[in-house]
């Protein structure tokens, strides 16, 4: 009789469990507030590189966008964060016979300027790190090095082209400057095929030289590339004024539902306020600023009590320094908090199939278990390890089980990162349909743990 009132109390709430998911979905794709949110974000502010005037108001737009909803807590958390400036920019690629042609350049972020005078330099073709450590210094001293590695198309889930790639933006300027080369210039970490070069953040390895780097679009590194096969010596000119200016302060943006049960569980999820400063940061990461704040004004909207704390955060600096997140997690330890769950939605706001994860194998199997309330709503995908940038701190530091919202990714790196990526390459319907991931996702945990 025990195990039969379970079976029953098990399908009363699998009823009650689906209806409620039901009435989350019904609500945000009826309503698409969260499509509204992003173009005020991103057309009334625009980009937001940390540091700058847009990204102030971005954080006066967050805490008043969630004061709206009513819920308990909406409070701002400091952090000093970099400001970089991006400046001017000026590239121009010149053949044996002295002709000058004009090419889009996009310094990339934290990089070092040439100076008011630019460099102008021969122009070295490497297309992958080993050719350029097979080389002798000489052969590199004074060149500017083009760094022509492709992003690899063949891969169904984009991402796995990502990684490989984002090296040569990221580490590979160093390793040309310890050979000697005065700047160097990167095939755009993307998947399009346009004219629009992609920046993103590099560091510089304080052993060597910091010089200026740079990215092209893939068009004019296929154009580039075929040139000097071609046509054989060439020389190139940048110019670029971009400069690290002093730390300036700033904010995480943090709002809260109390738990009804077991308050001091706490739920986070959120995405990064900040974004580069070019296009309108949409995608990266407005869609899971505003799939963030959705969860919070749905659970508010119906009247949805979770058990445990439900906590939305708007990070700050995630694109050049993850300033934001590592502050969190400092906070977190001060304050003794108990984080049993970790979401980020980082992904762009394409259409979601599930969530990647990195956990305990109990708490994959529990989350799985959910599989069929979710399928309904698009939501299968729970094989992949992983989670977000912004809570890694959190999972380093406490081991705090993280996931991170899997939307498709076929167009992301089309956009990532560059001019392309503002609010009209964002679907309404596919925005929306994150925050229904992301809402019952949390939904779930609030009422049942991990």
């Amino acid at each position: 009789m025990a195990l039969l009132a379970g079976q029953t109390v098990v399908a009363q709430n699998v009823k009650k469990d689906s209806a409620t998911l039901k009435t989350i979905s019904n609500y945000i794709l009826s309503n698409y507030d969260c499509y509204n949110d992003l173009r005020d974000l991103c057309k009334q502010i625009g980009h937001r590189i940390s540091g700058s005037p847009q990204a102030e108001q971005a954080v006066l737009w967050g805490k008043k966008v969630l004061e709206q909803t009513g819920c308990d807590k909406v409070y701002l958390q400091e952090v000093m964060v970099p400001h970089w400036v991006r400046g001017e920019e000026q590239g121009m690629i010149i053949n044996k016979k002295g002709m000058r042609s004009s090419i889009e350049i996009s310094s990339l972020g934290n990089a070092v300027g040439t100076g008011p005078q630019g460099i102008e330099a021969p122009l070295l073709i490497i297309n992958n790190i080993e050719q350029l450590q097979r080389m002798r210094p000489e052969e590199v001293k004074g060149k500017i090095v083009f760094f022509n590695y492709h992003f690899n198309q063949t891969n169904i889930n984009t991402f796995e082209s990502y990684g490989p790639c984002v090296y040569y933006r990221w580490g590979a300027p160093s390793e040309a400057a310890k050979m000697g080369a005065s700047a160097v210039v990167i095939r755009s970490v993307s998947s399009a095929f346009d004219d629009k070069p992609h920046t993103g953040s590099m560091s510089y390895n304080k052993k060597y030289p910091a010089i200026p780097s740079v990215a092209i679009s893939n068009l004019a590194a296929d154009k580039l590339a075929k040139e000097i096969n071609t046509q054989g010596a060439m020389r190139m000119y940048i110019r670029t004024t971009c400069e690290m200016l002093p730390d300036v302060k700033s904010y995480n943006v943090i709002a809260e539902i109390t738990g009804s049960e077991i308050p001091n569980e706490i739920i986070c999820f959120g995405g990064h306020l900040d974004s580069w400063d070019i296009g309108e940061g949409a995608h990266d990461d407005g869609a899971g600023v505003v799939q963030s704040i959705d969860v919070i004004r749905t659970f508010m909207k119906l009247g949805i009590k979770p058990k445990r704390t439900i906590r939305a955060i708007l990070f700050m600096n995630e694109e050049n320094g993850l300033r934001g997140g590592q502050k969190y997690a400092e906070e977190a330890a001060r304050n003794k908090e108990n984080h049993i769950l970790a979401i980020e939605s980082d992904a762009g706001g394409a259409t979601p199939h599930g969530f990647s994860m990195t956990m305990s194998r109990e708490q994959k199997a529990k989350i799985k278990s959910w599989l069929p309330l979710l399928l309904p709503y698009g939501i299968y995908d729970f094989t992949r390890d992983g989670g977000g940038a912004d809570i890694g701190p959190l999972q380093r530091k406490f081991g705090t089980p993280v996931m991170e919202l899997l939307p498709d990714s076929q167009r992301y790196f089309d956009m990532h990162h560059s001019a392309n990526d503002v609010f009209e390459n964002v679907h309404r319907r596919e925005l929306c349909l994150g925050s229904v991931a992301m809402t019952a996702m949390v939904y779930l945990v609030s009422m049942y743990g991990l």
